[in-house]
C-alpha cells in the first residue's frame, strides 16, 4: 500500500494512508532484514522496504502492513 511519511510539528515522524484516510505517529522504529518496521499509535506495524532520509520528507513510499 502507498502511505505518505512527514515530520509533524514537534519533529515525530508521522504516516497517512490514504485509502483508510488514517493519519498516526510512529512511536517505535525497529530495523528488520527487509528494512523498516514502525509502530503506529493504533498499534498498525508497517514495514518499509526503502526508507527515505528523514530531510527528505515528506515523501511517499510503498509499504506493506504486518500486523
Amino acid at each position: 500500500m502507498k502511505v505518505m511519511l512527514r515530520m509533524n510539528n514537534t519533529g515525530t515522524l508521522v504516516v497517512y494512508v490514504p485509502k483508510k484516510d488514517l493519519e498516526e505517529e510512529v512511536v517505535k522504529e525497529t530495523d528488520s532484514e527487509a528494512g523498516k518496521i514502525l509502530t503506529l499509535t493504533n498499534g498498525w506495524e508497517l514495514e518499509v522496504s526503502e526508507f527515505p532520509d528523514k530531510s527528505r520528507l515528506p515523501v511517499t513510499v510503498e509499504a506493506k502492513r504486518l500486523s
